[in-house]
């Protein structure tokens, strides 16, 4: 484990802490709150970012590698994350913060087992015009930056009264 990976893995940490604490704050009329330009609701977001850990945290593996990411495009990706919303429609905070909660200790122990030379190692990758991208960069744009990237939206579509509570929440966690 290098130095590199293991801050990768701690600001996956971090974003899963701020983004646990802010689902277990929320009320039901929240949990069920309409994400703008997304549609999903965000109980099923927090849901969606613990179901993508395993499949982001294999495709930097084909990528530190050297393996080419092929066959992933941006229509797959929207395809999976409807069907999954449709399935996990009524997800319980519960159930969403647990399945968080286990794929991103799997996928941060995941990422502390790259080495340097792996997070360097790049191949083409089909998600961005198969262009080729480091397994650091998959990490970055996927599963270190995913939580990071749901909260912020959530707490966009909450408002700030949720944002005052959820740092409250975060900071008595954390």
């Amino acid at each position: 484990m290098g130095n590199r990976s293991e801050v990768l893995a701690a600001r996956l940490e971090q974003g899963v802490r701020e983004l646990t604490a802010l689902a277990r704050s929320l009320n039901d009329e929240q949990w069920k709150t309409k994400i703008p330009h997304d549609g999903r609701t965000v109980g099923v977001v927090v849901h969606h970012v613990g179901t993508m850990y395993p499949i982001e945290i294999e495709l930097a593996q084909k990528l530190a590698a050297g393996q080419a990411v092929e066959g992933v495009t941006w229509d797959a990706v929207h395809e999976i994350n409807a069907n999954h919303a449709r399935e996990h429609a009524d997800c319980t905070k519960e159930e969403a913060v647990a399945l968080v909660e286990k794929n991103s200790t799997a996928a941060a122990a995941a990422v502390r087992a790259f080495s340097d030379a792996q997070l360097d190692t790049a191949a083409g990758l089909s998600l961005n015009g198969d262009g080729p991208r480091t397994c650091q960069f998959m990490l970055e744009d996927h599963a270190v930056g995913h939580a990071w990237h749901h909260l912020l939206k959530i707490r966009r579509a909450l408002g700030a009264s949720t944002l005052r509570a959820a740092d409250r929440a975060g900071a008595a966690v954390g």
